[in-house]
């Protein structure tokens, strides 16, 4: 029996992010860059689907963008978005408003490893790796935008109610346990 090698994980296929606008280090001036960014119906329709939202009418980035060091870059700025999902309680649509600030700093990669034997300085957000000299601010934005998504989303004054402890018909495994015990679990 011969054994199949382990899969290639860098050969994996990665889908492409919904909104990729690469930028090189190189085509920032000295006095930096500011550029702000749009997000079109094909880009909030994928970013909906990816994310199981129910709509993104809106999506905005506005970044300036300096040079750090000699091919490192500085990005600063905000992403505001209109998001529109369901209630985890109601399942009615909410609307939501996100505004992120975003201040990263790019440099080539990869970082080297630190010495062990050396104290190092803690960094408060250590820089972000640029690949082949190009940051996607697309992607930051995109990035931004999903970290500002609440994960359970209520609409106001909704409450849960939860069954009653005491009820063994309510307990998410009274049907397993009517099987175990030979007997025919009850109808709903």
């Amino acid at each position: 029996m011969t054994r199949k090698p382990p899969a290639d994980v860098s050969s994996a296929k990665i889908p492409p992010p919904p909104w990729s606008l690469p930028i090189a280090a190189t085509d920032i001036p000295e006095s930096g860059r500011h550029i702000e960014l749009t997000a079109d119906d094909g880009v909030r329709d994928a970013i909906v689907r990816m994310e199981g939202l129910v709509a993104l009418p809106r999506l905005e980035a506005k970044f300036d963008l300096m040079r750090y060091g000699p091919d490192g870059l500085r990005l600063v700025g905000r992403v505001a978005a209109t998001v529109v999902q369901s209630c985890v309680i109601t399942l009615e649509p909410i609307e939501s408003r996100i505004d992120e600030a975003v201040d990263l700093t790019f440099v080539p990669g990869p970082l080297p490893d630190p010495d062990p034997d050396e104290l190092q300085p803690v960094e408060a957000d250590p820089p972000e790796v640029m690949h082949d000299g190009v940051v996607d601010i697309g992607g930051v934005a995109t990035e931004f935008l999903l970290l500002g998504i609440d994960p359970y989303p209520r609409k106001p004054g909704s409450v849960f109610d939860a069954p009653p402890a005491g009820d063994p018909i309510s307990h998410p495994f009274a049907a397993l346990a009517a099987l175990k015990k030979g007997e025919k679990p009850k109808p709903d």
